[in-house]
């Protein structure tokens, strides 16, 4: 490596590390002084025109994909036509032979054969024929399946392409409308610069510090969930029959005694069990995380109480749906009953305060 290569390397690494310490001074001058309702409503309104313009660009290189899946599947779908044009004749042509009697022809004449020579001779031949005519007629019939199969591939996406423009289409008339209430904003406010600098600010850190902040945490409550048949080992007792099955009663303090021995980044957290809902906040170094949700039970793809994301704060800021559901789809917060007890399905979910109760009823 030369002398100029060596130099450009420790300036890159110089730079980047004042760039990220600069980012996590972020919040904490961002949160010196008090904020008015309309400073807060201008950076919420900030924060989420950053998420959407992230899901709009998720959209648009989804849509780039399909588009190329479907070009695919034309082409496919071109060629088995031809497929099947040029085996479609010969099936119809066997076909007739066997409505116009050909084939039947063809067996008087074996059964009238002279000589048990000429009977397995004939035979053979005529075995030769209908296991030709058979191939024949399941080639046309396996490449008409592989036609419908990748027709019906095709509307599908056909579909998911629709609904993808529809989407962006909303994305987009969402950020248009936030952008105005901002410029409004700016526009009314006595001091426009320093409204720009925060939002500037909390764009930076957001995107340097926060979105991976915020995701490392629902990676690790995501692997935490994963090892939930062990809470049973600790708490055997939470578990107790019932005349429709079993009870499974998960109480705060167990859960998070039990969350927080998975994780050391978790011990940050406190999970409370409210009535229908359940409130997950956490602070660590300048940043604030609140995590309000509620499960269902769902049974595709499988028997499952699955958690969702009904409000995400990040800094006292709420982040837009977009982000909430990208969050619920890459990390799963949910648990699986039939890793608990494999004989048993969960019917019903209820939180109420200190405690989620889980039925679960006898599935052999």
């Amino acid at each position: 490596m030369g002398r100029v290569d060596r130099i450009n390397r420790v300036m890159s690494a110089f730079f980047l590390s004042i760039s990220l310490t600069v980012a996590l001074l972020l919040p904490a001058r961002l949160m010196a002084a008090p904020m008015s309702d309309e400073e807060l409503k201008v950076l919420q309104e900030s924060l989420s025109i950053v998420e959407i313009d992230r899901e709009i660009a998720r959209i648009e290189k989804e849509q780039q994909l399909t588009e190329q899946n479907i070009q695919q599947l034309e082409l496919q779908l071109k060629d088995k036509n031809n497929q099947i044009r040029g085996n479609q004749e010969q099936a119809g042509k066997r076909l007739a032979a066997y409505y116009m009697g050909e084939r039947e022809t063809l067996l008087s004449a074996l059964l009238s054969a002279n000589s048990l020579k000429d009977f397995f001779s004939m035979l053979d031949y005529y075995q030769l024929i209908a296991e030709r005519d058979r191939y024949i007629l399941n080639s046309y019939k396996t490449e008409y399946a592989d036609l419908a199969k990748t027709k019906r591939k095709l509307d599908k996406l056909s579909s998911d392409l629709d609904q993808m423009k529809a989407g962006l289409l909303q994305q987009r008339k969402r950020v248009a409308l936030l952008q105005q209430s901002v410029d409004g904003s700016l526009s009314a406010s006595v001091d426009p610069e320093k409204l720009k600098e925060m939002i500037r600010e909390l764009t930076v850190y957001w995107e340097n510090v926060g979105l991976y902040e915020v995701r490392r945490y629902f990676r690790a409550l995501s692997a935490a969930m994963s090892g939930f048949p062990d809470f049973l080992k600790d708490h055997e007792d939470s578990l107790s029959s019932d005349k429709e099955g079993y009870i499974l009663t998960v109480k705060e303090e167990d859960l998070n005694n039990f969350l927080h021995g998975r994780n050391e980044l978790l011990k940050n957290m406190s999970f409370v069990f409210e009535d229908e809902r359940i409130v997950a906040q956490g602070r660590r170094e300048g940043l604030e995380l609140k995590v309000e949700g509620h499960y269902t039970v769902e049974n595709e793809p499988q028997n499952s109480i699955t958690f969702h994301v009904d409000r995400l704060l990040f800094n006292g800021l709420e982040l837009p749906d977009t982000t909430r559901l990208e969050l619920e789809k890459d990390f799963d917060l949910g648990f699986y009953p039939k890793k608990i007890v494999p004989f048993v399905e969960a019917t019903e979910a209820e939180i109420r305060k200190g405690t989620l109760i889980i039925k679960l009823k006898i599935a052999l």
